[in-house]
């Protein structure tokens, strides 16, 4: 029988070991812990965006997530996880849940991880092949601490199959892919989606300092990574871009800084107006997305301009951040790339489709 508060449980125990490496777990959680750690050097390895602290940050992050005041506040939102003698009132059948993930940013497919076991269902995620270790290995870690997630776990590299359900992250165009194969299936299909920051005007080098978080952090890769400013008509960029000046180093990632070369040459090439401190390049666009070591911005006169600006591209963005979330609806600066477990994904609730009666037929 599915025992929920077990699983939490289990969760919890990652949350301290992924935190604080607890020296004090059996043979097999320290053995797991040793191969996680080498699955993150091998990872770093793979993957030139994976660098040694951007994994680093992704596996605070979900340790901070799973930390226990958070998992129980975000579980009482539901109901539907009342429990009686340690068994879920309602339970539904278990389904195995085909989770296809991108890789973009690492383990960027653990939430769904998360929802699926939660849910009492099976988890079968089709790998990245820029992501192809991290998320085993958690996982293994996982198993290590409760074994009977063994039966509940498994991964792939090919197509997915023999599935109930599917859970699909991508571009737009795989989001065509998703839909012609998937939509038969319960499904969730999330397209490419990225962060916007609201810019008032008055903010300060710490307010830009914490703005940088949103932009800079895995290189501006993730879906709520800021690409795209909203600013004041005839906005200064100077002050913004000096704050930026501390991750120079980024010139020194051979990826990131060929973008940056080669969207600079494009600027000056075609002659367009942009602004560049020697990494970045802002340059006016009306696209929402933009490469590594480029941000777009826009212009707005008034809060009517903005609020347009939010209903006509609402579908495109992943989250919003602005200086002290004054902003209806924003994040504060530096918050984009810690949201916390009820803040879903194309705001697509996961629990409540893991749960939902499409699964129970």
């Amino acid at each position: 029988m599915f025992n929920r508060e077990q699983k939490v449980l289990a969760f919890k125990v990652l949350s301290d070991l992924l935190l604080y490496n607890d020296n004090q777990s059996n043979d097999d959680v320290r053995a797991s812990m040793v191969l996680f750690k080498e699955a993150c050097t091998k990872a770093a390895s793979n993957n030139i965006w994976f660098t040694e602290d951007s994994i680093a940050f992704a596996v605070e992050q979900i340790g901070r997530m799973l930390e226990s005041d958070n998992l129980d506040r975000w579980l009482e939102l539901y109901p539907v996880f009342k429990v009686v003698d340690n068994r879920l009132v309602d339970v539904l059948p278990p389904k195995t849940i085909g989770v296809v993930m991108a890789g973009n940013i690492p383990m960027v497919g653990f939430h769904d991880f998360l929802c699926v076991l939660l849910c009492g269902h099976r988890f079968l995620g089709k790998l990245s092949h820029d992501d192809l270790y991290l998320l085993p290995a958690l996982a293994d870690l996982l198993i290590s601490i409760d074994s009977s997630f063994r039966d509940l776990i498994g991964f792939t590299t090919d197509r997915l199959k023999n599935f109930d359900a599917v859970i699909a992250t991508g571009s737009d165009n795989t989001s065509r892919y998703f839909e012609y194969y998937f939509g038969k299936y319960p499904h969730i299909i999330r397209k490419n989606r990225n962060g916007v920051a609201v810019i008032k005007g008055d903010e300060t080098s710490c307010d830009f300092d914490r703005l940088a978080l949103d932009v800079f952090t895995y290189f501006g890769l993730g879906c709520r990574s800021v690409s795209t400013l909203l600013v004041p008509h005839g906005y200064d960029f100077r002050p913004m871009l000096d704050s930026f000046m501390k991750y120079e180093y980024l010139k020194n990632h051979s990826r990131f800084f060929h973008n940056y070369e080669y969207i600079k040459a494009i600027c000056l090439i075609n002659k367009i107006r942009h602004y560049d401190n020697g990494f970045l390049i802002i340059e006016e666009s009306q696209a929402l997305s933009s490469p590594p070591a480029v941000l777009h911005y826009q212009e707005y006169d008034n809060l009517e301009q903005l609020e347009s600006f939010f209903k006509d591209n609402g579908e495109h963005i992943q989250c919003t951040v602005s200086n002290g979330a004054f902003f209806k609806n924003s994040f504060d600066f530096g918050k984009a790339q810690m949201p916390e477990l009820k803040d879903y994904a194309d705001g697509v609730d996961t629990i409540k489709f893991l749960l939902s009666d499409e699964l129970r037929k």
